[in-house]
């Protein structure tokens, strides 16, 4: 089961208690409150709040337990339906094909007729 834990520590020792409550077992994330600074949020999976509350007041010295949450996940929405029925259209590109120069002297069995001054070695501008 995850969820929410929220502890009031010493302005003085909050970063000291914030080290030290991400290292206990469970514990999946760690964080300062926005609007009081003075309270660490503590969110996990079967975190014992008693044992973690005792652990920081043996490390820290004076805190105190505001809230214990039971952490709600959200359901994923379901994809509609209509997006998954017309499909985006396919690529109508058309790319021409490759041109090749055919070989020396005959090809497919015709005559090929080469530019003048071609002397069958090299072409005329070497």
């Amino acid at each position: 089961m995850k969820q929410k834990i929220v502890i009031e520590v010493c302005k003085e020792r909050r970063s000291k208690a914030l080290a030290l409550a991400a290292t206990a077992d469970g514990v999946t994330s760690v964080a300062l409150d926005g609007q009081n600074p003075n309270l660490l949020v503590v969110v996990g999976d079967d975190v014992d709040a008693a044992c973690l509350i005792e652990y920081l007041r043996k490390k820290v010295g004076q805190t105190s337990l505001i809230t214990v949450e039971k952490v709600v996940q959200k359901a994923p929405e379901k994809k509609k339906e209509d997006e998954n029925k017309n499909p985006p259209p396919a690529c109508v590109c058309k790319v021409p094909p490759y041109c090749y120069q055919p070989r020396m002297g005959f090809c497919q069995g015709a005559y090929v007729e080469y530019p003048p001054g071609w002397n069958g070695l090299h072409w005329p501008w070497y």
